[in-house]
């Protein structure tokens, strides 16, 4: 699409402003370069207009729930109206909790705490560790990778069938995948999960960042995602949905704020009544800038438009997809087919090249930051590169792999919001030129990582 037919589309605008946007980086062969951050899957940068909603709040920050004083009253009232916003965004019902966390890994491990005794947990092996790994007190069903959508649908009603169907029990899926980009069938699935009794959480990760997510539309009972994905900093999250299994649970920390009663008993020890509110497993001082960063991430792209936005990142991917089909070295890895619908999220192997190796050079010689490893999804990954256990792990030594070798790691590019089209372009002209012309560097291993040899 020519820049002038962009101008005219006005379903496809600029990329959102976000920090770190002007940023300059150096590289091994001279010079610098604008920084082209191309890892969104894993923290997307902030908005800038989040962080000016923090910095004007920042003078006014107080205590809250805990003071009678003006700043602690208003950092009381923006820390709940925080809660609101984020309710109106996922559209969650009438008697859903909002529980701000610190992560989606936070959030499921808080749901895992909060299961009711005897429940069975079935999860797709083709999760994020975020997600497979939580339930250990659980009866778990590992559920295997399926080859497209109908057939995740399949497979989990295969498996919900043959489950005691008056006992507890939670399905846990991804919204999009963090490795392939490729949307789940969530409202299929859930639907799946209810026809059997089941429950089921939504890992709403890589999703939320890229699509509306509607607990009501896809009819989901719990939802957790985290702030840094969703262009905020880091270090808050949200797990939202029914309430009666939270209220039911222990808190999931003990402590003030969790608490509504505490006294002494005559014995010598002590009785305490909780709160059956969100704040049961909220204890101790909240992080309310945290909490106002991702109400405001949220207000920030429903503002833009996630039609507008969607229909750009589509874009940003055909560049690179249709950039790289003539580079047959370039194999990219998926579930479900290469023309699945998807996020910004692509993951690739490069045939005669360590995934460590490539993507040092795509750093050091173009100033392009992209993940190379496993991807904190290690049994999906390995299925995708068909290699196994004993794989190495996130890090790999710089030497490339023989021509038709299996990988054993992978490269992942993602973008999102604030991408602007030069780093996307960028990336797919390195690609080529590594394929094509090799690295104009050396490399080698310090510390398991891959990295410019600066010893001449």
């Amino acid at each position: 699409m020519s820049v002038s037919a962009v101008a005219a589309d006005p379903t496809v605008r600029a990329p959102l402003p976000v920090l770190g946007r002007d940023v300059t980086v150096p590289l091994v062969t001279g010079g610098e370069v604008t920084y082209a951050a191309l890892d969104y899957a894993a923290s997307a940068p902030a908005l800038q207009r989040v962080w000016d909603d923090v910095a004007a709040y920042a003078p006014y920050y107080g205590s809250v729930h805990r003071g009678a004083g003006y700043l602690s009253q208003l950092s009381t009232d923006l820390f709940e109206n925080a809660r609101r916003t984020v309710a109106e965004f996922l559209d969650c019902r009438t008697g859903d909790q909002v529980v701000f966390t610190r992560s989606t890994t936070d959030s499921l491990n808080l749901l895992a705490a909060a299961l009711p005794d005897g429940c069975e947990v079935f999860v797709f092996e083709t999760e994020h560790h975020a997600s497979l790994l939580p339930w250990r007190d659980a009866r778990v069903t590992y559920l295997d990778a399926p080859a497209g959508p109908r057939q995740a649908v399949e497979t989990l009603e295969r498996a919900l069938a043959d489950r005691d169907p008056h006992g507890p029990a939670l399905v846990c899926v991804t919204g999009a995948s963090n490795v392939t980009g490729e949307l789940w069938p969530v409202r299929e699935l859930a639907a799946a999960a209810h026809a059997h009794g089941a429950r089921i959480v939504l890992d709403a990760a890589q999703l939320a960042p890229h699509h509306p997510v509607s607990v009501s539309a896809l009819d989901v009972d719990w939802v957790a995602f985290s702030g840094h994905k969703l262009y905020a900093p880091f270090g808050s999250g949200v797990l939202a949905g029914r309430a009666d299994w939270l209220r039911a649970a222990e808190p999931y920390l003990a402590g003030g704020g969790a608490s509504r009663t505490v006294t002494r008993r005559a014995d010598g020890g002590v009785d305490v009544e909780w709160h059956d509110s969100a704040a049961r497993h909220e204890a101790g001082s909240p992080n309310v800038i945290g909490a106002y960063a991702l109400a405001s991430a949220c207000r920030a792209l429903t503002e833009a438009g996630f039609e507008a936005l969607a229909a750009r990142e589509e874009r940003l991917i055909r560049t690179v997809r249709e950039g790289l089909a003539d580079v047959p070295e370039v194999r990219f890895l998926s579930l479900f087919g290469d023309d699945a619908p998807r996020v910004g999220v692509l993951s690739f192997v490069v045939e005669g090249w360590n995934s460590s190796h490539f993507a040092a050079a795509l750093s050091a010689e173009y100033g392009i930051g992209v993940r190379d490893g496993l991807f904190c999804a290690h049994p999906l990954v390995r299925r995708l590169l068909g290699s196994g256990p004993g794989a190495q792990g996130e890090c790999g030594a710089p030497e490339a792999a023989a021509p038709g070798e299996k990988s054993l790691n992978a490269i992942r590019v993602s973008f999102g919001a604030g991408t602007p089209d030069e780093h996307v372009e960028r990336f797919v002209r390195a690609v080529r030129e590594l394929v094509r012309n090799g690295a104009r560097w050396t490399y080698h291993t310090v510390d398991g990582r891959c990295v410019p040899d600066t010893s001449a």
